[in-house]
């Protein structure tokens, strides 16, 4: 439920928020940053999101499910898909501990899915994302966590493009929160760029995670005191020509990595918390079927990545116009990530309601 115009936020998300800036505008007091949120700065919450909490298991370890998005066909399409599964696995017994669900929506207006989707709608960046929509990310997590009442005391924050495929423990431990590490995240790589945001006195770079922002389940307090540098961290790589040139689409990944280190919030590293088609080739034990990548292959099941397949599976086809139902499954030979992916898929725009005419829209 999110608080009405004018009321103040919470405590401790005031504690967490003026901490941060305290420390981290010294740290980069050269650099251009968002003002403390004002709570009279923030939207009036839709309908949907004064249901956030709907459905949470009310325990000590559970955790509200929160993914970011922009609003576009694309993203909402994703959304739409990705809540089916979310609803599915957390009737399962063993999903006691997935609590509500959260689309924080940084368009600005609700949608007409707002009623669909239990939504919190955020402000974009007032000085606009400079052609990387990811920048609005943290800072709709600090709006949400600034305004929304958040019943759980543990977030997951998961992204659109995300299939759960079975309930999802609370992963998180002894104040440490649970990550997915990323091969392509590699602080040493890029030491003397990450410098410039994680002096040396605050450590070995090894501190910091090979992690993004998602998947991560952590503690709410923890997440608090991260999120304002997330943001202001984020804004200050995007500004700085050699970390955008080093990061690029992953930057804000690097200055979740970063601010997570500085607060010294440490993760456990899960690499059963999510599988990517079509390089992990079978479900496993893995909660989570990450599509970023696009799925090609010719009609005796072998992969062509990097040239468009006979068969294909690519999110990014779909930019302008939802999935159509029944995608026809891939042939024979394709592993059993992508068989799954595409079933589950299929079996979610059979079963939500009006995909059809949202699709001719």
């Amino acid at each position: 439920m999110a608080a009405p115009c004018g009321r103040s936020a919470p405590p401790l998300v005031l504690i967490a928020l003026s901490a941060a800036f305290l420390t981290y505008n010294a740290l980069l007091s050269s650099r251009s940053f968002l003002p403390l949120p004002d709570s009279s700065s923030f939207p009036t919450a839709t309908a949907s999101s004064r249901r956030l909490a709907a459905g949470s298991s009310g325990g000590r370890r559970a955790f509200h499910t929160a993914v970011t998005a922009s609003g576009s066909v694309y993203n909402t399409w994703q959304c739409r898909i990705m809540y089916h599964w979310f609803k599915e696995a957390r009737r399962a017994r063993s999903g006691a501990e997935m609590g509500g669900f959260t689309r924080i929506l940084h368009s600005g207006k609700p949608d007409e899915f707002v009623d669909e989707i239990p939504t919190f709608v955020a402000d974009p960046l007032p000085e606009g994302d400079q052609g990387y929509i990811v920048l609005n990310r943290p800072w709709a997590f600090v709006q949400w966590l600034q305004r929304a009442d958040i019943q759980e005391e543990y977030i997951l924050m998961a992204e659109p493009d995300h299939i759960i495929v079975k309930p999802i423990p609370n992963l998180s431990r002894d104040g440490r929160a649970a990550a997915f590490p990323f091969f392509y995240i590699d602080p040493k790589k890029y030491e003397n760029v990450l410098r410039k945001f994680f002096p040396e006195y605050e450590g070995l770079i090894t501190k910091i995670d090979p992690i993004g922002n998602s998947p991560v389940i952590i503690e709410k307090e923890s997440l608090a005191r991260i999120a304002p540098t997330w943001m202001n961290i984020s804004i200050a790589m995007k500004k700085d020509p050699e970390a955008d040139k080093a990061f690029g689409w992953v930057l804000e990944m690097y200055a979740y990595a970063v601010a997570s280190a500085l607060h010294g919030v440490g993760n456990i590293l899960r690499k059963d918390f999510m599988i990517q088609p079509p390089w992990d080739l079978e479900v496993g034990d893995a909660f989570i079927i990450h599509y970023t990548y696009g799925c090609d292959y010719d009609v005796k099941g072998k992969l062509t990545y990097g040239k468009i397949g006979e068969w294909r599976f690519d999110k990014r086809s779909y930019e302008h116009k939802p999935p159509p139902r029944n995608l026809p499954l891939p042939p024979n030979g394709v592993p059993e990530s992508v068989v799954t992916l595409v079933k589950m898929v299929n079996e979610a725009t059979i079963n939500i309601p009006n995909w059809e005419s949202y699709a001719a829209d």
